[in-house]
């Protein structure tokens, strides 16, 4: 009885209800996406300002950080740009980099050079990792006050290479998309040598392994380690437990990295390696056009940049299956426009980042403008107890639903409680055996 009522208590009891002044939901769809900096159009610039006063140009790779952050590789300027929510404006500024003035100097805000930017990541204390493209580098920004400094962690300025190794020995070739886990280690999608690389930090030192395919050896065949191989790898992300995701865009596919022991398994989940095409479906009879970004939010739901079908498409984990729709955009049809559904359009939208709450973030890349979609608004939960271990979860919206349960909103450790509930308007409720130390409950669709 102690232990139930401690979890009621969480929330205050109101008249013997426990009341959440606002539930947790996520949906498939609709996203409504807004343009939240840039002007579509040929607007392309360099200019720092508010909302669509910046301009960006060819803006590729774009990363949620914390407290309403993202960063940008805004490739063609050859910086890197922060956005900052201030009240209901995103405020552009540059924090490394000079625009128009490619090169490879490390230092401190735009005394740094980068040369054609194309992937960017960032780790639990801040820093940021790019993915220096057109130097064949890793670059780290440490944040030190209100200045970034810029060093070169692994690669050498414009020696293009796939030889392992320890910092500048370790070589790399057209790197374009880079991740980081818990632990401070990176993978980075290294396109030209179509290979997924990781780079450990040990001690000041970074050590560079090659932990799947072989270099320049373009194909799509699963397996483990150097038995896979790859043909264009832009983007790779990770999920809260560790698998890695690539999207694998010359072979049209999405793939999956899971590590078992020291070695990495590669598999193909969704798409037909050299077909191209825009089907929705479950995994290979999904069809993709050149997928270039990759993000996947707490629920393990993949979100994909299609760039040459200028869509975003959701590839969702179904069992052992995974499902492809279609979310926002419509295939073969390139433009900018603000809305939800096939009413939203892009044009060669090449970077996807997803944050805490679930909302997107596109890098517009042709657009050259930053684009957000945003979920509906969460249902009302109430939930209240009829015994000690029972209790019963209400809410006022129709749909099809699952309700999750968790023991600390902190984690992403989101459990399923049953099966796909369908509701009607009006109230709705549904009483359950609460599972043991589960303190929160959300519904997902």
């Amino acid at each position: 009885m102690k232990k139930i009522l401690r979890t009621l208590l969480v929330g205050g009891i109101v008249t013997g209800f426990l009341t959440m002044s606002k539930g947790q939901s996520i949906y498939s769809t609709p996203y409504t996406f807004a343009t939240i900096a840039g002007v579509a159009d040929g607007n392309f610039g360099s200019n720092d300002g508010t909302n669509n006063g910046a301009r960006f140009f060819w803006p590729e790779a774009i990363v949620a950080g914390s407290v309403s952050n993202l960063y940008v590789a805004d490739t063609f300027n050859n910086t890197i740009r922060k956005l900052t929510l201030v009240g209901t404006n995103w405020v552009v500024t540059t924090i490394a980099g000079a625009a128009g003035n490619p090169g490879s100097a490390d230092g401190t805000n735009s005394t740094a050079l980068f040369n054609s930017p194309s992937g960017i990541a960032i780790d639990g204390s801040g820093n940021l990792f790019v993915a220096d493209s057109g130097n064949d580098t890793i670059r780290e920004l440490t944040p030190v006050g209100t200045n970034w400094i810029v060093t070169t962690i692994a690669g050498s300025a414009e020696n293009p290479g796939n030889d392992d190794g320890t910092n500048d020995t370790a070589l790399f070739y057209n790197p374009t998309g880079i991740a980081v886990d818990n632990s401070g280690n990176l993978y980075v999608a290294d396109l030209q040598n179509s290979t997924i690389r990781e780079i450990t930090p040990v001690g000041t030192n970074c050590v560079v392994t090659t932990i799947a395919g072989i270099a320049e050896n373009y194909g799509s065949a699963d397996g483990v380690g150097t038995n896979a191989s790859f043909d264009g790898p832009s983007s790779v992300a990770l999920d809260s437990v560790g698998n890695l995701y690539v999207a694998d865009a010359d072979n049209n596919i999405i793939r999956k990295l899971a590590l078992t022991g020291t070695n990495w398994t590669v598999s193909t989940i969704a798409g037909t390696a050299q077909s191209s095409g825009s089907r929705d479906g479950t995994n290979k009879t999904a069809l993709f056009n050149f997928p270039s970004g990759v993000s996947v939010d707490g629920l393990g739901n993949i979100y994909v940049a299609d760039t040459d079908n200028d869509v975003i498409r959701k590839v969702a984990p179904s069992g052992t299956n995974w499902v492809v729709s279609t979310i926002a955009g419509i295939a073969g049809n390139a433009d900018s426009a603000d809305g939800s559904g096939t009413n939203a359009l892009f044009s060669f939208p090449y970077g996807i980042t997803v944050d805490r709450a679930g909302s997107l973030y596109v890098a517009d890349t042709e657009n050259s403008t930053i684009r957000m979609g945003l979920l509906p608004a969460a249902p009302n939960l109430t939930v209240g107890f009829t015994a000690p271990d029972t209790v019963i979860v209400s809410w006022p919206n129709a749909g099809n639903y699952t309700l999750q349960t968790n023991s600390d909103l902190t984690t992403t450790n989101w459990v399923n409680y049953g099966g796909t509930i369908t509701t009607t308007n009006g109230t709705n409720n549904l009483t359950i055996t609460v599972p043991t130390g589960s303190l929160f409950f959300r519904l997902a669709n």
